[in-house]
């Protein structure tokens, strides 16, 4: 997913954009592309209502979770977003990768016999499953720079469901 926000007029290279196969929406207020347009279109609605691209890929994660549950950027993922924050200049990494469960120690994986954490595909591959932490990143990036609250950037979400 790609989102970013430039507020005022475009560029006059504007039009000339990257060929690309997946859906991109773009505007004077800014530019999402995702696997699917609706997908897209959840992010542009909070930059055309005043939003930023924080709150354009918070939107774009939720709405995910409806339009494309399977996509590496959905609700049951793991995510990790590269950012730039213009107003203080920072280039930020955000891990959304989740945590192991609780009971997943040494210990468990010993006393079955493991000397390694097993890795798919294959029959032990769920016993390396995280829990998904892309809803944990998606409201930390809204909570620290957003300017939306979470009813207005889930709104598109509740629409397509």
């Amino acid at each position: 997913m790609a989102v970013s926000s430039k507020p005022g007029a475009p560029d006059a290279d504007a039009t000339h954009l990257p060929r690309t196969t997946r859906p991109v929406i773009a505007g004077t207020q800014g530019i999402i592309s995702s696997g699917h347009y609706l997908t897209s279109m959840a992010g542009m609605r909070m930059m055309l209502s005043g939003g930023n691209a924080f709150d354009a890929v918070a939107a774009a994660v939720f709405a995910a979770a409806v339009i494309e549950p399977i996509a590496s950027y959905s609700l049951g993922s793991e995510s990790v977003f590269m950012l730039y924050h213009r107003a203080s200049g920072e280039v930020l990494s955000l891990s959304g990768q989740g945590v192991a469960p609780s009971k997943a120690t040494v210990d468990f994986y010993r006393s079955r016999g493991l000397d390694a954490i097993p890795t798919g595909p294959g029959e032990l591959a769920p016993l390396s499953f995280t829990v998904p932490g892309a809803v944990h990143a998606a409201m930390a990036l809204l909570e620290r720079y957003g300017t939306k609250t979470a009813g207005e950037v889930l709104a598109p979400s509740v629409q397509y469901a």
